[in-house]
């Protein structure tokens, strides 16, 4: 019995030795595991220590890069400065960076004032069946004038800083008449200012009045060879512009918004539904004066608000209001007013290159109310019979005595265009033109004036952009005029560009 005693307590302890044991190699497993860990973690916080003072390093450099930098641009500055006035020691000149095409041509700088210049030229070669092209089919003073060559605009254009409070531009164009003739005009010349406070800038001199889209655009710029018809009826052969000023306020919107005011002088022949005497011929039934400035009310006014839409990331909306008011010279108190609405669409994809493919959509409406003077000859019936004594007082041809009373002539008109860019350089273009009139009293003795003839015009075209400093322009014109019937014209424009234009309106 003793003997089972003793060996089960031995076989007890020998048990308990053997747990101890596996127990002890189990903690010393453990102990290892916790020894590689904490070698892990250490090696890991070496490599972080490593790429921390790698990136202190690189950070120092790139500062130093930074402050290099800097010293590198000032001492440009301090470089022009010397170069820009005498220097007592010979100063080494910066490298210039290479010349692109694309760049302006710089003639003129002093500090930060500088001075661009360009030159475009544009012509056509074509004809027509109409008979009377130059001022009868075609309205503008820029549109093909005759069967054959037309040299439709040279135009030098100068523009630059003026100092850090304005900028300036001047716009010298040159023409030849269908006669030979060459005639120089300095179409605009002007000053705008660049740090007027509160979204305000003021534009001095002689410029293009902000009416509608295609009135304050130069002819190279336009989408067709030709300008539409409303324009040439209401605004003349050389669209409204005159000297004068300009004040214009970007409104706080979240959209682009504008608000502009023109005042100009409303005289002369830039100013065609206002005071122009039309070269001592007859216009709207009545003989006109020019006169010149004796107060307020001989000055153009010329509101407009303009806005623009981003209506997704491919599609933009512009919209805009226009009017002018100012004097006529049909009589005392004559005044005419003019407003307009317009729009523009474009839809470019995401994905365009170099601008293409595009689709663009203008239109442009206008209504002209034309307060016109009351007019008799009968001063120049010196016996009293009925008939003008002389013919050069004979203004309407006919050598009668005729009254015509004081009225109010309306005048409407639109065009819409659609611009196709299919593929890079290529563009196809449709342009449709309309413009009507009620019936004058005048109009009642004399028979409907060509002025306000109902007409009508479409105009296909074609242009390639061989390059940004060239372009070839097909178009063809079908014109329906009351009273004359149906013409037919085609067009072969081409322009060239020499130095980089300054940038146009969207």
């Amino acid at each position: 019995m003793k003997l089972k005693r003793w060996i089960f307590i031995l076989s007890v302890a020998i048990c308990a030795l053997s747990l101890r044991a596996q127990d002890s190699k189990e903690v010393e497993a453990l102990k290892q595991q916790l020894r590689q860990v904490l070698a892990v973690q250490e090696e890991q916080r070496q490599r972080i220590d490593a790429l921390t003072r790698q990136l202190q390093e690189l950070t120092k450099t790139q500062a130093v890069d930074a402050d290099k930098k800097k010293l590198e641009q000032q001492l440009a500055s301090e470089l022009q400065k010397d170069l820009a006035a005498p220097a007592a020691q010979p100063v080494a000149r910066p490298t210039p960076a290479p010349w692109s095409p694309s760049q302006p041509i710089t003639v003129a700088r002093s500090g930060s004032s500088y001075m661009n210049m360009s030159f475009d030229g544009l012509f056509t070669v074509g004809g027509s069946t109409a008979k009377d092209i130059d001022g009868g089919t075609q309205l503008g003073g820029h549109d093909p004038k005759q069967n054959g060559f037309t040299v439709q605009n040279l135009e030098l254009t100068l523009d630059g800083k003026v100092d850090p409070y304005f900028r300036g531009q001047a716009n010298i164009v040159m023409q030849l008449t269908p006669h030979g003739d060459t005639t120089i005009e300095a179409e605009e010349a002007y000053i705008e200012t660049t740090s007027l406070p509160g979204n305000l800038q003021l534009k001095l001199g002689q410029f293009f009045t902000e009416f509608g889209r295609l009135n304050p655009t130069h002819p190279h710029s336009w989408s067709f060879v030709d300008q539409p018809l409303v324009n040439g009826r209401f605004f003349g052969e050389d669209g409204l512009r005159n000297p004068g000023a300009r004040l214009s306020w970007l409104m706080p919107t979240p959209f682009y918004s504008e608000l502009f005011l023109a005042v100009q002088n409303s005289q002369g022949g830039t100013a065609h539904s206002f005071r122009d005497d039309h070269e001592s011929a007859i216009f709207l039934g009545r003989p006109n004066t020019q006169g010149g400035v004796r107060g307020v009310n001989d000055m153009l006014f010329v509101p407009r608000y303009a806005a623009s839409f981003e209506l997704n990331d491919t599609q933009t909306l512009v919209a805009g209001a226009s009017a002018a008011f100012g004097p006529n010279g049909s009589g005392g108190n004559a005044n005419t007013q003019v407003y307009g609405l317009d729009t523009f669409w474009k839809w470019k994809p995401a994905n365009a290159e170099g601008g293409f493919p595009f689709v663009s959509w203008q239109t442009e409406a206008m209504l002209r109310r034309y307060q016109a003077g009351a007019y008799s000859n009968a001063a120049d019936d010196l016996n009293g019979n009925g008939l003008i004594n002389g013919a050069e007082r004979d203004l309407y041809g006919d050598g009668l005595v005729h009254t015509v009373p004081r009225e109010t002539l309306n005048d409407w008109g639109a065009y819409s265009q659609i611009s196709w860019g299919f593929r890079k350089g290529w563009v196809a273009a449709l342009r449709g033109d309309y413009v009507t009139s009620d019936t004058a009293a005048y109009e009642k003795l004399f028979g409907r004036d060509p002025d306000r003839a109902t007409r009508w015009r479409i105009s296909p075209n074609l242009t390639w952009y061989p390059s940004e400093f060239s372009k070839i322009r097909l178009q063809y014109n079908f014109d329906q005029r009351d009273l004359i019937g149906a013409d037919h014209s085609i067009w072969l424009q081409y322009e060239f560009m020499l130095g980089a234009h300054s940038a146009h309106k969207f």
